[in-house]
């Protein structure tokens, strides 16, 4: 599988995707005590490990190449949920 298609199943993922949604729902709500930024970052790392480790990959961690690849595709998953956030919060006032 090369990298696009790798991209590709990536952020077609549901349980990955559902994962993301959770990821922006918990850091709104624990913004004020833990802050923005790290618990995003730490949370699209942990996704990028947790996904391909449920889905029975070869081994118990995935390969470096698949972890990077999630990692975009996670970044790319929380750009898109908070651009959707922006726009519901936009239009409700």
């Amino acid at each position: 599988m090369d990298l696009l298609q790798l991209l590709q199943s990536q952020l077609l993922d549901p349980f990955r995707v559902g994962l993301i949604v959770a990821l922006m729902f918990t850091q709104m709500r624990t913004a004020a005590s833990t802050g923005a930024l790290l618990p995003l970052v730490f949370g699209v790392l942990f996704v990028a490990l947790i996904a391909p480790m449920t889905h029975g990959s070869v081994g118990f961690l995935p390969d470096l190449r698949t972890f990077l690849v999630g990692v975009v595709a996670n970044i790319i998953l929380l750009a898109v949920v908070y651009g959707v956030r922006a726009v519901v919060m936009r239009t409700r006032g």
